[in-house]
């Protein structure tokens, strides 16, 4: 039990750098796809029928099932993303000048752990990041009345138990729980001062801030119909946070208050991942997959104040976002093998919804990455990312959701740019037989 205890030990380390991590979104939304050095390198194809080794219990958690023996897995990706707002000469404000770059460097850790108990029963544990965001334009900029800085945070953990049924089929199921943290942040007028007095430099900020800790599951099946064909399914459930924290602004900005206690219900959607992978030839293995997230659950969270009273609110309205990949792997020798990937994301951001804090938009993920093989226990990861984002625009007019009576129209210039790396390391010997489930006799 020594090394199972030094396995989870390591996934709570994990769990605590998570804390020190900052994360920005780079999966549509302000959802964190980067989970995994491993599944990265294909563009996450395949992830839910076990391209990422170990930590694609992400997506699917019954893939522990597949991992012989005491294991861990720890990934670190490196997220450097250039985001600039750039106003048309028509926006009144646009002599102010655009946002500069707002994307803000990241690094994303997670950690993975799994214990076969024996021939039938697994146990696992993650330590992960699934929402992350980190936007900054210049504190004085054109479109500050509808952002200055924005932050998301969060941490999940969720231990899952897995179940080998039998040579084809096995399942896996286990409880999440979730921090979540939002900070937002704007232009408000000057005490006093009228409305359009939010849109002169120097103008006061006000900022939302909340926090909760929530619950869900995750929940999965593999498939091995074919020797060499595997198929995944992993789900991830809504999480319901009911956030606890405070509006704050100049006393007479934007009310009577400088300091008012604020609760707000917000869900993180449930999401879908479907991976494929097929054996070709011992040196080649293909992959695929398929993810659906149902952003569309988030609507208009209500800001409450005391007595329930809504006194703004946060206009989401995301449409449900699609993934959709293929990636393959070369086994150079018994050390070296090398992938690929391609994958296309359709956001679930549109012109219609689109914000100063999050301009997201359809993407495409082309991706490299390489494993190495140290010795029977230990093996490296590493994988670059290159995001393509197409042709953006905010028009933020009348009818907008976002509309404080200025209109807003800019372009966007936005890449992406991910290095990740990570570690396998098998604790016990892979040469000694894994325990089988006692038969029982009838005498």
């Amino acid at each position: 039990m020594g090394l199972l205890s030094r396995s989870l030990s390591l996934a709570a380390v994990s769990a605590a750098a998570l804390i020190a991590a900052q994360g920005g979104a780079h999966a549509g939304a302000f959802a964190l796809r980067e989970q995994s050095a491993t599944a990265q390198g294909y563009s996450f194809a395949g992830a839910a029928s076990g391209s990422g080794y170990l930590s694609s219990m992400f997506w699917n958690p019954a893939v522990i099932t597949m991992m012989p023996g005491w294991q861990t897995e720890v990934s670190g990706s490196l997220i450097i993303p250039r985001v600039d707002i750039n106003p048309l000469p028509s926006v009144p404000t646009f002599v102010f000048g655009g946002s500069g770059d707002i994307g803000e460097d990241a690094f994303v850790p997670s950690g993975y752990s799994s214990f076969q108990i024996n021939d039938m029963f697994w146990l696992g544990l993650s330590s992960t990041s699934p929402y992350g965001l980190v936007t900054d334009p210049r504190q004085n900029w054109s479109g500050q009345l509808y952002s200055r800085s924005s932050r998301i945070f969060s941490v999940n953990v969720n231990p899952v138990l897995g179940v080998k049924v039998n040579d084809w089929f096995s399942f896996a199921v286990g409880p999440s729980l979730q921090y979540f943290d939002i900070r937002l942040k704007r232009a408000v007028p000057f005490p006093g001062a009228p409305a359009a007095s939010a849109t002169l430099p120097g103008a006061p900020s006000g900022i939302l801030d909340g926090d909760d800790i929530g619950f869900g599951f995750t929940a999965g099946v593999t498939i091995t119909p074919f020797a060499g064909t595997t198929i995944g399914i992993g789900y991830r459930s809504q999480v319901e946070h009911e956030l606890e924290g405070s509006l704050q602004a100049p006393f007479g900005s934007i009310g009577p208050f400088a300091n008012l206690p604020i609760t707000a219900k917000l869900k993180t959607p449930d999401q879908l991942t479907v991976g494929f992978s097929q054996v070709i030839t011992p040196a080649i293995t293909i992959h695929a997959g398929f993810e659906w997230t149902n952003w569309s659950v988030l609507k208009t969270p209500l800001v409450l104040g005391p007595g329930g009273v809504a006194v703004t609110d946060i206009p989401l309205n995301y449409k449900d976002g699609y993934f959709y990949s293929l990636g393959a792997d070369y086994k150079l020798n018994d050390q070296w093998i090398l992938r690929a990937g391609l994958a296309y994301e359709q956001s679930p951001i549109d012109t219609e919804i689109r914000s100063t804090r999050l301009p997201d938009n359809d993407r495409i993920w082309a991706s490299l990455g390489a494993s190495y093989q140290w010795n029977e226990q230990l093996s490296f990861d590493v994988a670059y990312t290159h995001i393509f984002t197409k042709n953006t625009n905010i028009r933020i007019l009348p009818g907008h959701q976002d509309f404080e009576g200025l209109p807003y129209l800019a372009d966007v210039d936005s890449s992406v740019d991910i290095i990740s790396a990570g570690l396998r390391y098998r604790w016990d010997n892979p040469k000694v037989a894994i325990p089988a489930v006692p038969l029982v006799r009838k005498y």
